[in-house]
């Protein structure tokens, strides 16, 4: 017994005086854990891409050595962030495409379409996006003659701002095969008061001509995806949702993952046609460290810019209600099927008619414990807040929307429904969580202008004074735990991501300043210093 107490005490002696090998140490921060108790610490220590333990620079320095030490000096650090709703391929696109965001007339577009050209004189469409016709002073759709004019021969497609709807030349018609209206389901080709084709096309029409345009090389692709990484790292984001791709972009992702060819995390969802739901079921779910497709995008209506939502009552600056993209049978059948699978489900719903569709067939089928999400929930009748508890409906919000859409909000849908459009504190109140993305490209990519939107109600601008709506904003902590541990929480994730607890994922931000504390003209300015993945630094100002 004398022996095995010395030996005990030895080996005792020998643990405390030893330090514990890691891969990184991180000290003298300001650590915002976004654990249950929202707890700050100072330091942590990392191995094998895990946390392995948090607490004061003192502790953390005493009981581990490791190959890299950062010293924060005194920044803020959080759990990476997590954009609950993105779009990669897209954003991949858009930075090689003519960028039409702020445009302030048609005169405006055209000269930026003509520089795109000049720069570009061999690409064989002309492809953008980011118009807004709200923001001219006509506020009208463009028409195809104003393209035919400048370009007659080369097929143009751009997108308006929120993707739902596009403008077309008559050179991308003729290719398409598209010489007079027809009937398109959940769609528009929208014609003149000559009955015309005038080269807008809404939601389901859009793919009669994008189908055309080329994809690119498998190495372009790549390229483009590593350049839109890049952006999203420099701000922070370690995990996204990529909400909604068709077989072949998730076929490239799987085989870009496979080969490290891609750092950031990607929670990525199918997009499908209620109709054809059994397909994208049997593909199955595929999961690795850095890829997880587990999740089934569906689309219900479109956009309320471009008049698409679907609304119980009329716009109040038209005579339509919007449309849904498909019938409520089919979206039923559909959803009887996904309740059956291993699917988790998001649908796109912006209309408080088509939130009501969805909120009261999720509750049919009782899927209260499948974490079964709305994508944006822009607009909901007060009568419909109360389901998202009932039914335990996960919303999905993107606040940016919100100071997008504000000053012409109130023309579209009149003040006493903007009551309930973008209410983040009443869902919020509601399920208990909300998730935040930024929908980018969209909007922009920033997480940090969500938080900022989120907490503020403003535009950049710091517009209106006051706030929009301020009864729906949301607190700090709870923008923060959204953007990371709500986001992680709506991917099945919390266990692995979205705070900096023992045994998860080393994941982590560091900033120039705290978000927590920082003047709100001040927060959509702050810069990432680091961002680390897996306790690698991807991303570093320095």
């Amino acid at each position: 017994m004398k022996y095995l107490y010395l030996l005990a005490s030895l080996l005792l002696f020998i643990r405390c005086t030893t330090n514990i090998e890691a891969d990184l140490i991180v000290y003298n921060a300001r650590v915002y854990t976004v654990d249950s108790a929202f707890s700050i610490q100072e330091a942590f220590a990392v191995k094998n891409g895990i946390f392995i333990d948090i607490g004061s620079s003192k502790h953390i320095l005493e009981r581990y050595k490791a190959k890299q030490i950062i010293d924060a000096e005194q920044k803020p650090v959080y759990p990476g962030f997590y954009d609950a709703h993105a779009h990669s391929f897209m954003l991949a696109d858009y930075f090689q495409q003519v960028d039409l965001v702020g445009c302030q007339s048609v005169q405006e577009l055209v000269s930026r379409l003509q520089e795109y050209q000049k720069k570009y004189p061999d690409k064989k469409w002309i492809v953008g996006g980011g118009w807004d016709q709200n923001l001219w002073p006509e506020k009208k759709y463009p028409h195809r003659d104003t393209l035919d004019k400048y370009f007659p021969d080369v097929p143009i497609f751009i997108n308006r701002i929120d993707y739902h709807a596009a403008l077309v030349n008559s050179e991308a018609l003729r290719i398409a095969q598209i010489d007079s209206a027809q009937m398109v389901e959940g769609g528009l080709i929208a014609t003149d008061s000559s009955q015309r084709i005038t080269g807008i096309l809404v939601d389901n029409a859009m793919a009669l001509v994008s189908k055309y345009i080329p994809a690119g090389s498998e190495d372009n692709i790549l390229h483009k995806l590593r350049q839109a990484q890049d952006s999203l790292l420099s701000v922070g984001l370690t995990s996204i949702v990529d909400a909604g791709l068709d077989t072949e972009q998730l076929e490239l992702l799987r085989k870009f993952y496979e080969t490290d060819s891609l750092q950031i995390r990607n929670y990525a969802m199918m997009f499908a046609e209620p109709h054809n739901i059994n397909k994208y079921i049997n593909e199955g779910i595929y999961e690795s460290e850095k890829l997880t497709i587990k999740a089934i995008k569906l689309m219900a209506d479109g956009a309320l810019g471009s008049r698409g939502a679907c609304l119980l009552e009329n716009y109040s600056d038209d005579s339509s209600r919007g449309f849904l993209l498909h019938s409520r049978e089919e979206f039923q059948n559909a959803l009887e099927q996904l309740a059956k699978s291993p699917f988790q489900v998001a649908i796109h719903a912006i209309g408080d008619s088509s939130n009501r569709m969805l909120l009261d067939i999720y509750g049919s089928l009782d899927v209260r414990n499948k974490r079964w999400r709305i994508e944006h929930a822009q607009i909901v009748s007060p009568e419909d807040f109360i389901k998202f508890k009932t039914f335990r409906v996960l919303p999905s919000i993107q606040p940016t929307h919100a100071t997008s859409d504000m000053n012409w909000l109130y023309d579209r849908i009149g003040p006493e429904r903007a009551k309930g459009a973008y209410a983040y504190r009443k869902l919020l109140d509601a399920y208990g969580k909300v998730m935040i993305g930024t929908d980018f490209p969209i909007e922009h990519f920033n997480p940090l202008y969500s938080f900022h939107a989120a907490v503020t109600r403003q535009d950049s601008k710091g517009l209106p004074k006051g706030g929009f709506q301020m009864d729906n904003a949301l607190s700090r902590e709870e923008a923060l735990r959204g953007m990371t541990i709500w986001s992680a929480y709506g991917c099945f994730q919390e266990k692995k991501r979205g705070s900096i607890e023992k045994g998860k994922d080393a994941d982590f931000v560091i900033l120039d300043d705290d978000i927590m504390s920082a003047p709100n003209d001040k927060l959509r300015t702050i810069k990432t210093l680091k961002t680390i993945i897996a306790g690698n630094i991807v991303y570093s100002k320095n």
